[in-house]
């Protein structure tokens, strides 16, 4: 296992891939979070990062009715079911950690949204989430 650092990205990577099953497959949040490490190849994980990566996919899952309308007022001209699955569900994991894990940095939270985007989505996804997560942020500074 690496650095703290590297352990939150694998935490983030596993929840994104969770809330993919979650969206795509039609399961509840709680059998795609068991059927992640069942199947997933998350490699090794620590018992914390575990536990962070299914807090903030439940949050995020949850969350979801929260952050819709705060993604789409911000997200110029796109439709929340217009967009990407993958960019969708970054933006959601990403306003969770804003609006519930205020002990994270917005720059980190974004820098680590535009990470995931970079590995899991299109090559014009990371500006894209990039764009709308820090005007969300500016919202929320407000």
């Amino acid at each position: 296992m690496g650095s703290v650092l590297e352990e939150r990205r694998a935490a983030r990577a596993a929840a994104l891939q969770m809330l993919y099953q979650w969206e795509v497959g039609r399961l509840p949040i709680e059998e795609a979070i068991a059927t992640f490490w069942r199947v997933g190849e998350s490699g090794p994980m620590s018992d914390e990062s575990r536990a962070f990566a299914e807090s903030l996919a439940r949050g995020a899952a949850e969350g979801a009715s929260e952050a819709d309308p705060i993604i789409a007022s911000t997200a110029d001209n796109w439709r929340l079911d217009r967009m990407a699955v993958v960019d969708r569900l970054i933006l959601r994991l990403a306003v969770h950690e804003f609006l519930r894990a205020p002990a994270t940095p917005p720059k980190v939270v974004i820098n680590e949204a535009v990470e995931l985007a970079r590995t899991f989505s299109t090559d014009d996804a990371p500006r894209f989430v990039n764009g709308v997560l820090d005007g969300i942020r500016k919202k929320l500074e407000k």
